[in-house]
């Protein structure tokens, strides 16, 4: 399993806005090139998020729903990338008490091909992966905050 660990320097609220407009996705989730529809309930248990990975003209179009959202802290979601398969993902934002937030990534595969591959190997090709995820979210939310006047010192 896939952890990785980021501080940003915005508040927590910063990047749950982020992660609740589906249609951005494509802007921080590395190897996403396009967003084709989000289901208006976004990010619902249920809700769907339609998207491309791949560059033209291989370009594979699956989707993403949405398991668990607590409406604050924590989405859990199931996405399919196929024909390499599916994976579970959780993202949990912390605040800390300096106005910042510690967003946590963890991802794994859980149906396909992805699931032969042993763990170790998966973990060591998910994790810079999700790094420059993580890095990618940070650009947006900090910015997001630096345009409200709203980042952590």
């Amino acid at each position: 399993m896939a952890v990785v660990e980021k501080h940003m320097r915005c508040p927590a609220e910063s990047v749950v806005e982020i992660l609740r407009d589906g249609w951005s996705y494509a802007a921080w989730v590395v190897g996403a090139s396009r967003i084709r529809s989000v289901d208006a309930r976004w990010p619902a248990p249920g809700s769907t998020i339609h998207h491309s990975a791949g560059a033209w003209p291989l370009v594979i179009n699956d989707k993403t729903v949405a398991r668990r959202w607590d409406g604050e802290s924590r989405l859990e979601l199931q996405a399919r990338g196929w024909p390499l398969g599916e994976a579970r993902i959780r993202i949990e934002v912390v605040p800390d008490p300096h106005g910042g937030c510690t967003v946590t990534m963890t991802e794994d595969a859980v149906r396909g091909p992805g699931t032969l591959v042993p763990r170790p190997l998966r973990t060591l090709l998910l994790v810079p992966r999700n790094r420059e995820t993580l890095d990618r979210l940070a650009l947006l939310a900090e910015g997001r905050g630096l345009a409200t006047g709203s980042s952590a010192a």
